[in-house]
């Protein structure tokens, strides 16, 4: 008997060695295929340059729609179409922010909106500034000590976290909240400092939102010009007066662009994505035209490599992530009423860096199963399986119980750049947006054929 268990465990370890040595070709073949003929990089360079930033509603968002939906097909999609989505329209318009101090001298601030604002309606408006340095100090202010101020939220970005991601949600809360919270207490507008991991005057937009009540505008300034108004308020009183004509335009009809190659066993689902849309400033090229790039890169290789897949992988270039996610949430509300089995997701939205990591947002014996491959992956750089999370697009497929995953980049750097001008083709390096290609097709690969 214990000879036969002998011989069974040694021909069980004979078929596992020999299984990882053919999946350790296979990732060299995929590895070798995107280095040397991968066309991401070339793809991004064009839809940044001749397209540049794409917000949702906008004529260029359109444009890209039907460049995503041409690169899907020559990347050898079997099955090419456009999803429809309802999104947002915000313009943001002509806009600027100025402070006088006790010289009487107007001064200009290098200055952006944020996202889904409303504006001034091109109309001045003025007031002194009062300045908090956290929510904890805002609590504590009267509305007599709000009342007709513009409130500067003058909250660093925490260079303590050696994840920067961590930062960026320790402090998205006061791009989100400081125009309700600055409203509520009566105040004209809010100021707040960057979501910025860089000391430099550049300013980041992103998504705000609104609660019930008044809604004044907010805008964001760069880390040195919020560092100068600090030192100024210290010593003096200070005017602010904004002018912007940004606002909602009400929803327009738009699309999120579907490709796949069709499962040759079964048309279980497994999608890679990232979102077509970006901010309007800058040209979206790590946020996310990267992720959009990999995306397709993933399915043209499987067809330039001649793998035949056994289940459905699907890319889907998302709309209208940036300030709704109405792409995601309508992806997701057509995945179950057509009761559309879907095996895994994947979305890269964390810029193209160097690729370190996969984020798995599963059940424990998924994630297991995953992180049992690690050995194979290492040889790529891709280390890190710890993380919980999944793409912001992914949330609907996560919340059916789908098992959902995000690609994670070194993220030193993202915030630097993330939603400014400064996000541009020349910050992309090319291998590193092509690893994280490699990366993707490599765990897809095993995932349709393990899964």
């Amino acid at each position: 008997m214990k000879n036969i268990l002998s011989t069974l465990l040694i021909a069980g370890s004979i078929a596992v060695s020999a299984q990882a040595k053919e999946d350790s070709l296979q990732f060299a073949k995929i590895s070798t295929e995107i280095l040397n003929k991968g066309k991401a990089y070339n793809e991004l360079r064009d839809l940044t340059k001749n397209i540049g930033h794409r917000l949702s509603g906008s004529e260029s968002y359109e444009k890209a729609v039907k460049w995503a939906e041409q690169k899907l097909r020559d990347a050898g999609a079997d099955k090419v179409w456009l999803q429809e989505v309802m999104v947002p329209v915000w313009v943001r318009g002509k806009e600027s922010l100025q402070i006088k101090t006790s010289n009487g001298n107007w001064k200009s601030l290098k200055m952006l909106s944020l996202g889904n604002s409303e504006g001034t309606g091109g109309k001045d408006v003025t007031g002194e500034i009062i300045m908090v340095r956290s929510m904890e100090e805002y609590e504590k202010l009267s509305p007599e000590q709000v009342k007709d101020k513009i409130v500067f939220f003058n909250y660093p970005f925490s260079q303590s976290y050696i994840e920067t991601f961590r930062g960026y949600g320790d402090a998205a809360k006061y791009r989100t909240t400081a125009a309700s919270l600055t409203a509520k207490k009566g105040g004209k507008f809010a100021i707040i400092r960057s979501l910025s991991s860089a000391f430099d005057d550049v300013p980041h937009t992103g998504a705000m939102r609104y609660a019930d009540g008044k809604k004044i505008p907010a805008v964001a300034i760069g880390s040195t010009t919020a560092d100068e108004l600090a030192k100024l308020l210290q010593s003096q009183k200070v005017t602010a007066k904004l002018n912007s004509n940004c606002g909602m335009k009400g929803e327009k009809l738009s699309h999120s662009v579907i490709g796949e190659i069709t499962g040759k066993k079964d048309q279980s689902v497994i999608v890679v994505g990232g979102h077509l849309d970006s901010w309007d400033v800058g040209e979206g090229a790590h946020d996310d035209g990267a992720g959009i790039v990999q995306s397709i890169e993933v399915l043209r290789t499987f067809k330039n490599l001649g793998i035949r897949n056994n289940h459905t992988i699907r890319v889907v270039c998302f709309a209208n992530e940036e300030n709704g996610v109405k792409g995601g949430v309508q992806y997701g509300k057509t995945a179950k009423e057509s009761n559309e089995k879907h095996l895994f997701a994947i979305e890269s939205d964390a810029g193209g860096f160097t690729p370190r990591g996969i984020s798995l947002d599963m059940d424990q014996e998924k994630r297991k199963q995953i992180q049992s491959w690690s050995e194979l992956f290492l040889p790529y750089g891709i280390y890190d399986f710890k993380n919980t999370y999944s793409g912001t697009d992914l949330y609907p497929l996560h919340d059916m119980g789908i098992p959902a995953a995000e690609l994670v980049p070194d993220s030193q750097r993202y915030f630097d750049i993330h939603h400014t001008e400064e996000d541009t083709f020349e910050k992309v390096n090319r291998r590193e947006l092509l690893l994280g290609a490699v990366a993707m097709t490599q765990l897809i690969y095993m995932i349709d054929k393990n899964w």
